[in-house]
């Protein structure tokens, strides 16, 4: 995507911050998607093109410019043209590019800020196409470097470098940078990398803390990793 409307950066990030300050419960439109599960501080890129979703982002582009994230469950993924069963833990996305096609779609790029669960909710009705939740916004009360964490770190890098190596890819050297990143950017930005299904995502996201974030996702690397090894007991390769 190209020439976007660019919003000044510092001024979005001081308004959701202030907004976040200021609230503890609040309303949300609903982006409710089978395949992509956002982790604060990372971006996602969207097109946008049914017209329910065309209405709410320029709901959004007028207002706090918030999106709320949320991932479909397995079993109603048939039911996306309609009103899916979600759940519950989300990650609102502040719209930080967009475009707006001559047809009426919209090219936006959403950086997830941070997590939220929903309460209740309002379904569409005749002027409003789109979901809408009454939520609560939910923290990482750990997030920072913690000494803790720097073992669970290494773990998470080795199992990365083994994957990168069995790629064949050259990937392995693109991992030096993440040394340099926080603990909470480091573990966020794997988890949202993370090449297995959103459910197991999901279970990443809805982790209550930055600690238990990265104590499963080394988990699950471990797991994966060693499946592809063939080292599983009885030769299992499968995550369930």
């Amino acid at each position: 995507m190209q020439n976007y409307a660019r919003i000044p950066r510092p001024s979005c990030r001081a308004r959701f911050f202030n907004y976040t300050r200021r609230v503890t419960s609040f309303s949300i439109p609903l982006v409710p998607l089978s395949n992509v599960v956002l982790f604060p501080g990372c971006l996602a890129p969207l097109h946008i093109f049914e017209p329910r979703y065309r209405q709410m982002t320029e709901f959004a582009l007028e207002a706090e410019r918030l999106i709320g994230m949320v991932t479909v469950r397995p079993d109603a993924r048939e039911a996306m043209a309609g009103n899916p069963p979600i759940y519950v833990v989300g990650c609102a996305g502040l719209i930080t590019d967009h475009q707006r096609l001559p047809d009426g779609r919209y090219d936006i790029v959403l950086r997830g800020t941070k997590r939220f669960r929903v309460e209740s909710e309002s379904a569409p009705d005749s002027e409003r196409l789109y979901r809408v939740a009454d939520a609560r916004w939910l923290d990482d009360p750990d997030a920072g470097f913690a000494d803790g964490r720097a073992g669970l770190r290494e773990g998470v890098l080795g199992h990365l470098r083994r994957l990168a190596r069995r790629s064949q890819g050259g990937e392995e050297e693109s991992l030096a940078h993440l040394g340099e990143l926080d603990d909470c950017a480091f573990t966020n930005s794997r988890c949202q990398a993370l090449d297995r299904p959103p459910e197991e995502k999901q279970g990443l996201l809805e982790a209550e803390s930055l600690t238990e974030r990265l104590t499963q996702l080394e988990g699950l690397l471990a797991f994966h990793s060693a499946g592809l090894d063939g080292s599983q007991p009885g030769g299992a390769s499968t995550v369930h």
